[in-house]
């Protein structure tokens, strides 16, 4: 009798030495994603997409006072808040969830580059719509760069030309166009899409955290890196592609239109609050509460030293995204290097450890 339990308690050592020394096990997550949902809604995609519904109703409102009256003065004007509202889109673009997808605000409004010979086709026609798909790269922020900028070789030239009535009743079709999606958008997420969009806090393939962390890396990765730095510079292709920048023809703002791009990329990772200093609920914190609770290491810490690395790179390049492929590609090919770097670390790294599945085909084996 004494042998069986002898034998007995030995086993049950030897199972409770297994299971002490085995993998940890993992603690529940408890996150409130609930609380990281409203903090997005509230205090940066709702402020987001006023600020750059505002700054259309600017440029809806300057190319008015164009076209009524059209001069070099006015023009500025009109040029000005055209890079205010691409400025602030900017600050939307990675947003496309519920209304911004269902109208396709991104690819209605930033395809790039646009196709010259088709707006100047619409022009002479008067024959178009642009709520086809077939027509994305005439319209949006390139079809105004080129209608504003790249139409002539002088501004007096310009003038000439956008002063003539197939010019301008094109240039005002495109801003109402932009100004019809802008003012949708926001109207559905102040409406009943924001309260959709919180309570939807769950962990399943369709929740709203799931589908926009999705959504973000999405933009980081086919967007930003690549769309802004990497095709430009031949990543993709055998040679660079020096028209493909963002802002071909008003030549200055590529730097610019990507710097405004990085930083709202990197403030929603932050949970920062739209033009503030404060910050809520976020896929930072996130990553420090599991680590905390797992103790492993902090991911958060390292994509935000590779967002930093990433906005030194950039700082070494052009104002001017064309010149500086032509003269000095090889900066943009170690500014895309660095963006590089944190598709990896969100991507794997990230993701797994939030527990989100990649809902969208990866073509370029990134």
């Amino acid at each position: 009798m004494r042998k069986i339990v002898s034998l007995f308690l030995s086993f049950a050592l030897i199972m409770a030495c297994s299971s002490s020394d085995g993998e940890p096990t993992e603690v529940a997550d408890n996150f409130d994603r609930s609380a990281m949902l409203v903090n997005w809604a509230d205090n940066i995609i709702i402020p987001s997409y006023e600020a750059y519904a505002s700054a259309v109703a600017d440029m809806k409102a300057s190319t008015d006072a164009f076209t009524t009256q059209p001069s070099l003065t006015t023009l500025g004007e009109l040029r000005n808040n055209w890079l205010q509202a691409y400025t602030a889109f900017q600050s939307v673009s990675m947003f496309e969830i519920g209304p911004a997808e269902s109208v396709s605000l991104r690819n209605y409004t930033n395809i790039y580059p646009t196709d010259a010979a088709e707006i100047e086709s619409f022009v002479a026609s008067g024959d178009y719509n642009l709520t086809l798909p077939s027509t994305i790269d005439a319209q949006g922020f390139p079809a105004l760069d080129y209608l504003l900028f790249g139409t002539a070789d002088t501004d007096a030239e310009i003038l000439v030309k956008l002063s003539s009535d197939s010019y301008s009743t094109y240039l005002s079709s495109l801003v109402d166009r932009i100004e019809t999606l802008s003012s949708q958008v926001l109207s559905e997420w102040k409406g009943s899409y924001r309260d959709t969009f919180v309570s939807n806090s769950g962990s399943t393939a369709s929740s709203s955290v799931n589908k926009l962390v999705n959504d973000f890396l999405f933009y980081y990765e086919k967007s930003l890196r690549a769309g802004k730095i990497g095709i430009p510079s031949g990543v993709f292709s055998s040679t660079p592609l020096s028209d493909r920048v963002e802002g071909l023809y008003s030549k200055e703002y590529s730097k610019g239109l990507f710097n405004a791009s990085l930083n709202a990329t990197i403030n929603f990772f932050k949970g920062k609050h739209f033009e503030s200093e404060s910050t809520g609920e976020s896929l930072e914190q996130y990553l420090r509460y599991l680590s905390e609770l797992n103790s492993t290491e902090d991911l958060s810490v390292a994509i935000i030293n590779q967002f930093e690395a990433a906005k030194s790179a950039v700082s070494q390049l052009n104002d001017n995204f064309y010149f500086q492929v032509e003269s000095d590609n090889s900066k943009m090919l170690q500014a895309y290097d660095e963006l590089q770097k944190n598709v990896i670390l969100m991507k794997v790294d990230m993701f797994q450890k939030l527990n989100i599945r990649i809902d969208y085909v990866d073509a370029d084996g990134d």
